[in-house]
């Protein structure tokens, strides 16, 4: 293994390594050497103090996203689910290519491919999808790990890139785990947009039940954007679409206390009660910037991830074709909706970490040839242990479509709960009981 460093953080030892692996897998094969333009695939080894010399168990973690990185651990706690699978794995952190310390992608790099022209850079973010990532991780299970079988775990996204794993490799994979991450098979960005944009309208319904005051707050911010030209630190322009954008966090915990809180600060003047005179404040524009800012590769790849092989009719902005089909979400309605989880348009000529993006994105929205990335069949067939936590209520994958999807996986086994949100397995608990509920079932005997 290419080791850089290692270290301990309270309470775990942690190894830094790297290796290369091929930016276009067309052609190659995942263990074996490979030529032409190669980046680097970045993951961290995590274990408990006490077991730094013991051979346990692969445990890989599969990040949520698209475009997450693998997560900075401040201890066992820092995210809830390290502290109990450090009892029996060695856990391996991704970051998955094009973020983190993986080459990753961000304005400069579009810079650098611009001269190749948007076809060039559409191209580029073609090669980051869920195939190019699962060979990524499956090269690194083969060449780094001797071929051992592994444990995956994956969260939102990663539930998705767990079925790629199953559909193009399940040989590699001793068991998995799913925290509400299981995607619709066949895969529809439109369909998915349909199911959300009602939950929408009722995460925001719910949120001004709770804090019924913010109805009036939330109205005179954006009466205030549509009639002035409000400007954020970084000179992006605030609007009534970025505002409502404010929506996204509503599938977390407690997402609804973090808005409200956000929005107490509007005000500047006086006891900062709603006023026609008083300017916004810098505290909320900040905090609002730092709230709906971009975060490639997450926008820019966001409705790509429903795209598997070749599709019949391009996806065409598939979130905003929905959107125009419900306008209780126009700018100008009271008491206004925010939206959750959904990429537009306009961001690429509004956000300007965003613009560098947008020829690309033009590029790829009429694109209708992608990577495979499920395998109806062969999930139908699957032998591979699966334990999936459906979140009843996600505002960000419908509970329906997960267990339809579920439904026609072998071996698959779920448990359904409305006690947390989309975030819950960053408590304690989550992965607590499903590692539990797996080895009761014998699902991890040839491990242990």
């Amino acid at each position: 293994m290419t080791l850089l460093t290692q270290y301990y953080v309270p309470g775990l030892h942690i190894e830094d390594r790297s290796i290369r692996v091929p930016l276009d897998w067309a052609g190659h094969t995942p263990g074996e050497g490979f030529d032409g333009e190669s980046i680097s695939l970045f993951y961290r080894v995590v274990t408990a103090p006490e077991h730094v010399h013991d051979d346990l168990p692969l445990l890989v973690f599969l990040q949520g996203g698209p475009g997450g990185a693998g997560p900075r651990l401040l201890n066992p706690t820092s995210d809830g689910w390290i502290e109990e699978a450090i009892k029996h794995f060695r856990v391996v952190l991704p970051d998955q290519r094009g973020t983190g310390r993986s080459n990753r992608i961000d304005t400069h790099t579009m810079a650098r491919l611009a001269p190749g022209g948007a076809e060039a850079q559409a191209a580029y973010l073609k090669r980051f999808l869920a195939d190019s990532i699962i060979r990524d991780f499956e090269h690194l299970r083969r060449t780094e790990f001797g071929g051992a079988r592994w444990v995956t775990l994956g969260q939102s996204y990663g539930g998705f890139l767990t079925l790629t794993y199953l559909s193009l490799f399940p040989e590699g994979v001793a068991a998995s785990f799913t925290t509400g991450g299981i995607p619709h098979v066949p895969a529809d960005a439109t369909e998915v947009y349909e199911h959300t944009f009602p939950r929408m309208a009722v995460k925001t319904r719910q949120y001004y039940e709770r804090y019924p005051q913010d109805v009036e707050r939330v109205a005179a911010v954006a009466d205030r954007l549509a009639g002035e030209d409000v400007r954020l630190s970084n000179g992006d322009r605030l609007t009534v679409e970025r505002f409502q954008t404010l929506g996204s966090d509503f599938g977390m915990k407690p997402s609804f206390e973090r808005v409200h809180w956000i929005m107490d600060d509007a005000f500047l003047d006086g006891d900062g009660s709603v006023s026609a005179d008083s300017p916004l404040s810098d505290d909320f524009l900040g905090k609002v910037m730092a709230a709906t800012g971009s975060r490639p590769l997450y926008w820019p790849l966001q409705e790509f991830i429903y795209a598997n092989g070749e599709l019949d009719e391009p996806i065409r902005w598939a979130a905003q074709r929905v959107r125009d089909r419900h306008p209780e979400f126009a700018g100008d309605r009271r008491p206004m909706l925010f939206t959750g989880e959904a990429m537009f348009p306009w961001m690429y000529e509004q956000q300007a970490a965003l613009r560098p993006f947008k020829a690309a994105m033009d590029v790829l929205m009429e694109d209708t040839r992608f990577g495979r990335i499920y395998d109806a069949e062969r999930l139908a067939r699957n032998e591979v242990p699966l334990q999936a936590a459906v979140y009843f209520d996600d505002m960000y994958v419908d509970s329906g479509m997960q267990l339809d999807t579920l439904s026609r996986v072998g071996r698959s086994h779920y448990w359904v709960t409305n006690e947390f949100e989309h975030d819950g397995l960053h408590g304690s608990a989550v992965f607590r009981h499903l590692y539990r509920e797996a080895l009761n079932r014998g699902d991890l005997e040839e491990l242990f």
